[in-house]
């Protein structure tokens, strides 16, 4: 098992290095890429592609964990981003977090035991005028309030 999933990893990282030739320049989107392919990057992806762009290991490791859209943890299968924004914030989007912390039993930046939901802010998802916002892998939640979470979680059973 432990060696389908390293042959699964470095062919994820040799397709996305592949498909940004082997360029230096395209860190962030061969990581990107490496990312949505293996659902996240273990350190040994990190390795690899240092490797194949001859970049010191410190640099990748500094953009993998700089950029919120990639992730160095296993995430569920399920992820919730949630706006932390200012806008949001002042619409009620803290008593939205504490819902979905609450719904979920989890805090922000951790993923449910069962594997199912991952709960992550970010600063800003750019849909301010429908705050409190949240997307669930790709679909977008606006105007949401404390008393709508059951139900949008609800769809993802």
């Amino acid at each position: 098992m432990e060696a389908d999933r390293h042959s699964r990893l470095l062919d994820a990282v040799q397709t996305a290095v592949e498909q940004f030739d082997s360029n230096p320049d395209e860190l962030i989107p061969i990581l990107n890429q490496v990312n949505r392919s293996f659902g996240y990057l273990p350190p040994e992806a990190l390795e690899e592609v240092s490797k194949r762009l001859k970049m010191p290991q410190s640099r990748v490791h500094s953009v993998a964990t700089f950029y919120q859209m990639l992730s160095t943890k296993p995430l569920g299968r399920h992820v919730i981003q949630f706006c932390e924004s200012a806008p949001c914030h002042v619409v009620g989007g803290r008593e939205v977090w504490q819902a979905l912390q609450d719904e979920l039993k989890i805090s922000g930046g951790e993923t449910t035991p069962d594997g199912k939901w991952s709960l992550i802010t970010v600063s800003c998802l750019g849909v301010c005028g429908v705050g409190p916002v949240l997307i669930i892998d790709n679909e977008i939640f606006g105007n949401v309030t404390p008393q709508q979470i059951p139900d949008i979680l609800a769809r993802y059973n």
